[in-house]
């Protein structure tokens, strides 16, 4: 038979000679066993800053105040929200520390007008006028004292308002009807604000004024949502109006401007500036500088979308202003200047400021050459 393997001989250990080891041993675990959920936890916060992405969209950076190099304040974009945080480096790996959160959005790059898509802006004229689109002419003569791409069709924004609001008026419905703003006059095309809110209800006659002289959109479309057989009868009449007047080349879709498929031209907005400013009311409403209404338990008030409305140096028979981002900044006017009742339509103004000087440019060379027609692109403009 084989012989079974020998047994190893172990050493005798004696329990009193460790035990002091034993218990230096069981102290330092105690003491790892309490630390390490701090220290885990800490060790999650910082993988979870390294993961998370540093910034989208890096909009200013200064050097940190501290002597560390690696450190850096960063005014970082994240959910579309401007923050200033501690950016530094550790390891290889950047780690994002947020110190506080701006309430301010980050501005989105402003989108090109269709005049400006179009290359209007690059056409000359002696006044070196900023809209692209321009008419100047005598409302008794129909002499054009001034023309510049008058037959470009663009979109026109709030002055859209004044056909609207020479509708209600001329509807003759009744100024002192209660109406009240529902969801369907909020702005879903813009997003613009308002400070009627869903449920003010105001007599037709102050939405009117509104309207018109602040250009005030939920006030333009619960004008129109409430014509005799509702918005799209509205929009219907709208059209027709412009075809009545001789507009051939204008079109609507709604009653406020937002949309940018309201559009005209400038030699069509002559014609319904010609016509409006017939309407006493309509002259009236346009030119107040401002207008207090009373909303529930407080009074608010209205001002004016046009300064010159309250300048000593203009006699302004009729006027509205409109903007989106794809109209640019717009103007029409009727006004008194060197004794000659002049129409001015200005569209597509980049700048928005520019509407209003082009406007002073026109009066000043009318006032000095009083009867010297300038850039004309014909004499008269029919209808």
């Amino acid at each position: 038979m084989a012989e079974a393997p020998a047994q190893p001989v172990l050493p005798q250990i004696s329990s009193q000679r460790y035990l002091p080891a034993l218990r230096l041993l069981a102290v330092a675990l105690c003491a790892v066993s309490f630390l390490t959920p701090a220290a885990h936890a800490n060790g999650k916060k910082q993988q979870a800053a390294a993961k998370r992405p540093a910034a989208t969209s890096k909009v200013a950076a200064k050097p940190a105040t501290k002597a560390s190099k690696t450190r850096t304040e960063e005014r970082v974009v994240r959910g579309g929200r401007n923050v200033v945080a501690t950016v530094r480096k550790s390891g290889g790996k950047t780690v994002v520390a947020v110190q506080r959160r701006s309430v301010v959005r980050v501005a989105e790059p402003p989108r090109q007008s269709y005049g400006q898509l179009a290359g209007l802006h690059h056409s000359q004229d002696p006044l070196d006028l900023k809209s692209s689109v321009a008419l100047v002419m005598d409302q008794d003569t129909r002499e054009v004292l001034l023309s510049k791409n008058d037959h470009a069709v663009l979109p026109i924004a709030s002055i859209t308002k004044l056909m609207t609001g020479l509708l209600i008026s001329e509807a003759k419905l009744p100024m002192d009807e209660p109406i009240t703003i529902t969801q369907d006059d909020v702005d879903t095309e813009k997003f613009s604000r308002s400070r009627l809110a869903v449920g003010t209800t105001l007599p037709r006659g102050e939405l009117l004024h509104l309207a018109l002289m602040s250009s005030e959109n939920r006030a333009a479309h619960a004008l129109g949502r409430t014509y005799p057989g509702g918005l799209a009868t509205f929009v219907s009449v709208m059209n027709a109006k412009a075809r009545m007047i001789g507009m051939k080349d204008t079109r609507y879709v709604e009653p406020t401007g937002l949309s940018s498929s309201n559009q005209s031209t400038a030699q069509d907005l002559a014609l319904l500036v010609a016509v409006a400013s017939q309407d006493s009311l309509v002259r009236s409403l346009t030119t107040s500088p401002e207008y207090q209404v009373e909303v529930g338990n407080r009074m608010l008030q209205f001002n004016t979308t046009n300064r010159l409305v309250r300048s000593p140096d203009w006699d302004i028979g009729l006027q509205k202003t409109g903007y989106i981002s794809e109209a640019g900044q717009c103007l029409v006017m009727q006004a008194r200047v060197a004794g000659r009742k002049l129409i001015m339509v200005f569209l597509d103004s980049a700048g928005k400021f520019s509407r209003i000087a082009d406007a002073e440019r026109v009066r000043r060379w009318v006032e000095t050459n009083r009867f010297a027609p300038m850039h004309t692109a014909s004499s008269q403009i029919s209808g």
